[in-house]
């Protein structure tokens, strides 16, 4: 799957998105941010599977646990992406589709 599809795959569901925020205050352990959760480590353990492949978190081992740390570059590269999607062309009509029927009137 491209990347920012990952990226926006992975910011659409509320816990994800909740975790992200956590994360935001600083790194925290996988039991640290199922803590603060009403769902199952296993689940858990999924959403922070799905943020670390759409690149959004990082890990990193230490000792016995996994370290979690929001990764932000993934995120404003799609942001960026989106914003040249939906950006209005600098020339309207020129070289592509005007925003009419393109039949004569």
């Amino acid at each position: 799957m491209e990347t920012h599809a990952l990226v926006f795959k992975a910011l659409d569901d509320g816990t994800r998105r909740a975790i992200l925020e956590r994360l935001r205050q600083g790194d925290l352990s996988a039991g640290e941010i199922a803590d603060g959760f009403a769902i199952g480590k296993a689940s858990i353990s999924h959403h922070l599977n799905l943020l670390k492949q759409a690149g959004l978190v990082r890990v990193r081992r230490q000792g016995q646990q996994q370290i979690y740390s929001l990764h932000t570059t993934v995120l404003q590269e799609a942001l960026q992406w989106l914003m040249t999607v939906f950006r209005e062309p600098a020339t309207p009509g020129k070289g592509g589709r005007s925003s009419g029927s393109g039949r004569p009137g």
